[in-house]
């Protein structure tokens, strides 16, 4: 039987350029040692761990709380867009970005906040509670993951035209929700909360798939390699919930921890070294 090879790309040499573009689930907060505190950039993110491995010259732009309109087009706080990052010789571009258009995470922390400060509200009365859980909706409709799928589409498009031969690979995001994951024990939402979060984590997974379909760009799918590595998991690939900052002890909440970015690394150069 004959050998198929698919060709997915051009090679990348030793010393190319390599920009990582992004929101925080690229950048790495609370993941040591931070590099760019504003960003909450860590030295250790997937993108660095992948320049290191395959000896690329990185310009990591990544930021926390970027969305697509921050890589587009749009400043966030004194950093210029992130894709003015990107020149005729870049070989390699990263984009792990969507999340924060869709308030993804931060769905999420409001209401592991809300329904954790809800307990002790019950003191005041049930109706307080349920007041307090009642101020964060879980679902977004259909429109709301096609427009991530454009404007993710957008920065593939606009990536290829600032450098047309480079090597586009589209990292989506690691998954928080797996089947691991326990309703109020590993994460304080209830039996009918934590589902809606894992659907709007499948709808943001999708919209990479789109863009990525549209634009002829690499998927990375950590979002299926980290199913079995969900909060609750024995070797959990992000972190869980805490409301104790950095510096007393707690960490960054549902972001991926040291172990999640390794895995996104290896993903990476698995893919850039055999496609």
């Amino acid at each position: 039987m004959p050998y198929l090879f698919v060709y997915r790309g051009p090679v990348i040499a030793s010393g190319s350029r390599y920009v990582a573009l992004g929101s925080s689930f690229a950048a790495g907060p609370g993941i040591s040692p931070i590099v760019h505190p504003p960003a909450g950039r860590s030295g250790s993110n997937y993108a660095h761990l992948v320049a290191a491995e395959l000896g690329l010259e990185l310009t990591d732009v990544t930021y926390s709380g970027a969305t697509t309109a921050h890589v587009l087009d749009t400043p966030q706080d004194d950093a210029p867009p992130q894709l003015d990052a990107v020149t005729p010789d870049t070989a390699l571009v990263t984009i792990t970005v969507g999340g924060n258009d869709l308030e993804y995470v931060g769905t999420f922390l409001r209401g592991s906040f809300l329904n954790t400060i809800a307990k002790p509200a019950v003191l005041l009365g049930r109706r307080v509670a349920n007041r307090i859980r009642a101020r964060v909706s879980y679902l977004k409709d259909d429109a709301a993951y096609q427009a991530v799928a454009d404007s993710l589409t957008t920065v593939v498009e606009r990536t290829q035209e600032r450098a047309p031969n480079a090597r586009i690979l589209l990292v989506d995001y690691l998954t928080l929700v797996g089947p691991a994951t326990r309703p109020r024990l590993d994460v304080p939402l209830n039996e009918e909360q934590l589902p809606s979060v894992a659907m709007m984590a499948d709808g943001l997974a999708d919209a990479f798939a789109k863009a990525a379909a549209a634009t002829g760009a690499d998927l990375i799918a950590a979002s299926t390699a980290s199913k079995d590595h969900a909060i609750g998991a024995p070797e959990p690939w992000t972190t869980g919930f805490t409301m104790l900052p950095p510096n007393l002890g707690g960490f960054v909440p549902y972001h991926p921890n040291a172990a999640g970015m390794h895995a996104v690394a290896n993903l990476i150069t698995e893919r850039v070294r055999t496609s």
